[in-house]
């Protein structure tokens, strides 16, 4: 059986160091707000490229935190509008529903299955805020959005839950000098996730947001504990939502890697586009640039009961991100009317296949061949 992503082989590679770290935090016994979390802040938020980070409890606070953020510094308001593209995950929409604010679903580029550049612009005349998904690892057209969202006087927000380390580039060759611009410095805020499985995944969950934005910062520090930065103090309404400790220690020690486990990913899927010759395959767009972290492997099939079938019967795992559209979720009821053709085309032909930095060539050329055979 050929795992779609084994975290057993992936974390093991650091059960020494999360040894340590483990034992030097039961020695401290500061587990909420330690030093752990503003290590890691820092150097995310230098990772990023960005002057700040704030760790949450999960990716779905962190995006849900931005919103309120703004609403309480009067930069949003309960009510106003949000552009987000309709085939990204739920926790997507369910953090505009959570800020109050209306979600306006847009249909996505058929090829990225990012929000497309096509969108029409009359949408976002009445819009006070954009969240710009980079979804499967890839980078939406942060440039163009940038542009619109100055055009239309809106905030930009980054969904980077599942594009960690995914850079800014033009540069094919990827042989530039010149410091990149990475996912969570493209826009006014960015939210990241690090759930397990992600590109940078803790041991648990765990979430995070990067900004230029001080006034953001206070706000949003504020909110993930209780409204206070003096314990019994309460400055505003606020939650609960702390990147734990521990966890934040694990990612430090994983940021380490995080680059040269995204290239592998790269050079996995570039083997999978040369080699992968099937025409009832689709494959997925890729410019060759470090602009994609492959988070997933995304390809479309006809008929994806049979694929599937067929990959279980050749011990291939497989996973679908995501089998079922947002608007056509029992939760989301209320949007089911709307026309979004494209959205729930994609969300029945595609199936991703296993991509991750452990996987063997061995088992990359057993996928190959099994799909080839198709």
């Amino acid at each position: 059986m050929i795992k779609f992503l084994d975290l057993h082989k992936i974390n093991n590679r650091f059960r020494d160091e999360f040894k340590a770290a483990f034992s030097i935090a039961l020695n401290d016994a500061h587990f909420i707000l330690g030093k752990n979390v503003t290590n890691f802040e820092n150097e995310f938020a230098s990772y990023c490229g960005t002057k700040y980070c704030v760790g949450t409890a999960n990716g779905l606070d962190a995006l849900t935190l931005i919103l309120k953020g703004y609403i309480h510094l009067g930069k949003l308001k309960k009510g106003d509008k949000v552009i987000v593209p309709a085939n990204t995950f739920i926790a997507t929409i369910l953090s505009i529903l959570h800020a109050e604010l209306v979600p306006v679903l847009v249909e996505p580029d058929a090829s990225t299955y990012n929000i497309s550049v096509d969108t029409d612009t009359t949408k976002f005349v009445e819009a006070k805020a954009i969240i710009m998904v980079h979804l499967y690892g890839q980078l939406a057209d942060a440039e163009y959005f940038q542009q619109i969202a100055k055009q239309f006087n809106c905030l930009l927000i980054e969904d980077a839950a599942q594009a960690h380390g995914a850079e800014l580039s033009n540069d094919l060759t990827q042989q530039s000098s010149a410091k990149q611009l990475r996912a969570g410095s493209l826009s006014h805020a960015a939210a990241f996730s690090f759930y397990p499985s992600k590109n940078l995944g803790a041991l648990g969950d765990g979430g995070a947001i990067t900004t230029d934005d001080l006034e953001l910062v206070k706000v949003i520090r504020l909110m993930r504990n209780y409204g206070s930065k003096e314990k019994y103090q309460n400055e505003i309404v606020g939650y609960n939502s702390r990147l734990d400790d521990m966890q934040a220690a694990f990612l430090s020690i994983k940021l380490k890697v995080l680059d040269a486990d995204n290239k592998r990913r790269r050079e996995i899927a570039e083997v999978y586009l040369e080699q992968i010759h099937n025409s009832k395959i689709k494959l997925p767009f890729y410019n060759g640039s470090k602009n994609h972290v492959f988070y997933a492997f995304v390809v479309e099939v006809e008929n994806r009961k049979d694929f599937i079938d067929y990959l279980n019967k050749n011990e291939i795992e497989w996973l679908i991100h995501y089998p079922v559209p947002p608007h056509q979720q029992k939760a989301l009821e209320p949007f089911l009317h709307l026309n979004l053709p494209l959205t729930e085309k994609i969300h029945k032909r595609i199936i991703s296949l296993p991509i991750s930095p452990v996987l063997t060539d061995m088992e990359i050329q057993t996928v190959i061949e099994v799909i080839n055979t198709y």
